[in-house]
């Protein structure tokens, strides 16, 4: 009898101290720029665990944000990068595979969120993410207004929440429903800044290479 009330109140305690709860997966992108610190969603568990395997494996050190572009984004993740000429397109390297959407309304493309980047509805009808690309939000801010009308035109819904964040922080709102959202970054989001505002060529790509290193954290 001492046992079982024993194990009821261990339970109990570890309930009220919230060491039940999943754990989070955080992790840290080293640039030249500065670090960008945040942690990948448990709803997307399929994001989740492949970028968390690729980055044990060491697969994005040394690679590069091969795409900026003002107000919108960064992106990175092709293993093409690390040993890319200068002048030499990028953006169709991978490891093979592709991850199946998993699109979450609860999830938006606020500035920080971390996503996926995907061929084209032509060729992917399922809107599968990259193996290992992705892109990180910049964006710009949205009146209600405007919201509301992109609502209308997509069918989606935002709370009260996600509004503001967009009226706040802003971010990319033309893309929820279309990528899948996996994380967000929580520290540094104006190294995102800096690493837009950079010299770009025609393709988009930075002209002076901007290198990542991709670490998890405890």
């Amino acid at each position: 009898m001492r046992s079982i009330i024993l194990m009821a109140v261990t339970a109990l305690l570890f309930n009220l101290t919230g060491m039940s709860q999943e754990k989070v997966t955080r992790f840290v992108i080293h640039t030249d720029f500065g670090d960008m610190k945040g942690y990948l969603y448990n709803e997307t568990p399929k994001h989740r665990d492949n970028f968390t395997k690729l980055a044990k494996e060491g697969y994005y050190d040394g690679l590069l944000f091969h795409r900026v572009i003002p107000q919108f984004m960064i992106q990175g993740g092709d293993p093409n990068s690390r040993t890319a000429k200068p002048g030499q397109q990028l953006g169709g390297g991978g490891p093979g595979y592709t991850v199946p959407a998993e699109f979450m309304s609860a999830l938006i493309h606020k500035k920080g969120a971390l996503a996926a980047a995907r061929t084209g509805d032509q060729v992917n009808p399922t809107k599968a993410s990259s193996g290992s690309q992705f892109y990180i939000c910049q964006g710009k801010k949205y009146q209600a207004a405007q919201l509301d009308a992109m609502s209308q035109r997509s069918g989606l819904t935002y709370t009260d929440t996600q509004k503001k964040a967009y009226e706040t922080l802003g971010g990319v709102p033309f893309l929820d429903g279309q990528y899948t959202v996996f994380g967000e970054i929580t520290e540094g989001l104006e190294v995102i800044d800096k690493i837009a505002a950079v010299e770009r060529d025609q393709s988009d790509r930075p002209k002076t290479d901007v290198k990542m290193k991709i670490r998890l954290l405890e």
